[in-house]
């Protein structure tokens, strides 16, 4: 799947991202792969998993592909669970 990051906070290595008009999508530190920190808007690929607390990302990567609305271009993308923007 994937998403755009909505929160960060580096001094406790969680954050959240989007999930359209669902819940957040928690996702934690030790599951990055190949990078430290998530920046606010950057893509991510991941898988979506629910767990006691709510939906949680694992195996989340920085995608290669570039986002649409940061060129000023906004295109629809489907969320995790097929809401459309």
């Amino acid at each position: 799947m994937q998403t755009l990051v909505k929160k960060w906070f580096q001094d406790k290595g969680y954050g959240f991202l989007e999930n359209g008009t669902g819940p957040d999508i928690m996702v934690r530190k030790a599951e990055l792969i190949k990078c430290s920190y998530l920046k606010v808007s950057s893509v991510v690929e991941f898988e979506c998993h629910i767990d006691g607390h709510g939906l949680v990302a694992k195996k989340v990567r920085l995608s290669r592909k570039k986002n649409n609305t940061q060129n000023g271009t906004r295109g629809s993308r489907t969320h995790p669970f097929g809401v459309m923007t």
